[in-house]
């Protein structure tokens, strides 16, 4: 695929309008190499044209309208295509280009639970999702994931044979299904975000997974839900700008608080307020409502640690992993001193025991106790296990901290 010139309002808007319209043309012509070249193909025409001649009033509408056109040309040289359905697809081409109701906002969540459908491999859900609905060349998808471009096109061929082979339906699921299956479709979005989050320089793939979020709540608004990760993302992400830099990490404790992004952190707590009113607390949810408690705090001694510690009370009963239940001890180590948080997790030392999170938490606490030998052996273990040079650096630092 090649690299195209465009930037800017003219990149966005394209970007904004990619997975709009690979969904239409998925459902028209039932084909998704079909459909991503087509709509790559109106990509190129769009780079020569929009830059002269301006934004078109209908971006998404464009596109759809370009690329259908192009997808006709194709099956016509092709001489592949159902005779019937390469008419109907004519006739639905027309002069005109679609309006925004006509481009069914139903294509874009078929297409979401088609790349995030169980059979396939979270590392292939990921990959399709950013491809098909995020816009993302294959380059940057493979840049985002740290894998060669050889390794990511053959990763989304192998994803995109596998919805052929299996047969995967095209559709949104329904009744019992359903909640499962969109579990599923949130977890690749955060997984998305959380990607971005864990490495310098990885802005645009935090950005392009609140841009998914934005659209699944746009799409499903009747999801709590839904609207329960765009807040916890938006809330995570106000404080990025204070977390550090150049490899550093910067605890909550010791952030700067005048760096974190109001705007997001006003708009997540919107989004809470809203999700505490419907009464259907889940676990994205949840996570934003501790999210949105830190954000409150003026400064970390103001923050309502007993609140947090109710809410993950909750968050323990609708998810009761072993992560949830580590991050609520760090809680309680704000309200009933280490020791308790101590206990805690020592108790989740046999679930936990290769996290290196659970490590350096207890490295904490027992630092807090005055167990400077007791810190440093927790906190080498975390360095053992730690996989990013970020979280390696840190623990290090904490381990030349507690140096006699």
């Amino acid at each position: 695929m090649p690299s195209l010139p465009i930037s800017g309002e003219v990149e966005r808007t394209f970007r904004d309008a990619h997975g709009q319209a690979v969904a239409t043309l998925v459902r028209v012509f039932g084909d998704i190499d079909l459909a991503e070249d087509a709509v790559q193909d109106a990509f190129v025409v769009a780079s020569e044209r929009w830059p002269r001649d301006g934004l078109p009033p209908n971006p998404a509408g464009w596109i759809v309208t370009t690329a259908r056109r192009r997808a006709i040309d194709v099956l016509r040289r092709a001489e592949r295509g159902d005779q019937l359905n390469v008419e109907l697809a004519i006739g639905a081409a027309g002069d005109s280009y679609p309006s925004e109701e006509e481009i069914l906002q139903d294509d874009q969540l078929r297409l979401m639970f088609t790349c995030c459908h169980p059979s396939l491999r979270t590392e292939h859900q990921v990959a399709l999702t950013l491809r098909l609905l995020g816009g993302l060349t294959v380059e940057e998808v493979a840049q985002s994931f740290l894998v060669s471009e050889h390794a990511m096109a053959k990763r989304l061929v192998r994803a995109k044979y596998k919805i052929k082979a299996a047969r995967i339906p095209y559709r949104v699921p329904t009744g019992a299904e359903l909640p499962d299956r969109l579990r599923a479709v949130l977890s690749v979005v955060y997984l998305i975000y959380n990607t971005g989050a864990d490495g310098e320089g990885r802005d645009a793939l935090r950005a392009d997974a609140i841009r998914l979020g934005r659209s699944l709540a746009d799409l499903m608004p009747d999801e709590p839900e839904v609207s329960g990760l765009l807040a916890l993302m938006l809330l995570n992400e106000s404080r990025m700008p204070a977390r550090g830099s150049n490899g550093a990490v910067i605890l909550l404790s010791e952030q700067d608080r005048t760096r974190w992004d109001r705007n997001l952190i006003a708009e997540g707590q919107a989004i809470v307020r809203s999700c505490i009113r419907r009464g259907q607390p889940g676990p994205y949810q949840l996570q934003a409502a501790i999210q949105a408690v830190h954000c409150h705090a003026q400064t970390y001694e103001d923050t309502d640690w007993r609140q947090i510690v109710t809410i993950y009370d909750q968050l323990v009963e609708v998810s009761p992993t072993p992560v949830v239940a580590l991050n609520r001890a760090i809680a309680v180590g704000e309200t009933e001193g280490a020791g308790a948080a101590l206990a805690l997790l020592d108790g989740l030392g046999a679930q936990l025991s290769d996290y290196h999170l659970l490590h350096a938490a207890r490295g904490t606490m027992l630092r807090r106790l005055d167990q400077a030998t007791a810190a440093r052996d927790a906190f080498a273990r975390a360095l053992d296990l730690a996989t990013t040079e970020t979280d390696r650096s840190f623990l290090a630092r904490q381990i030349d901290s507690l140096a006699v």
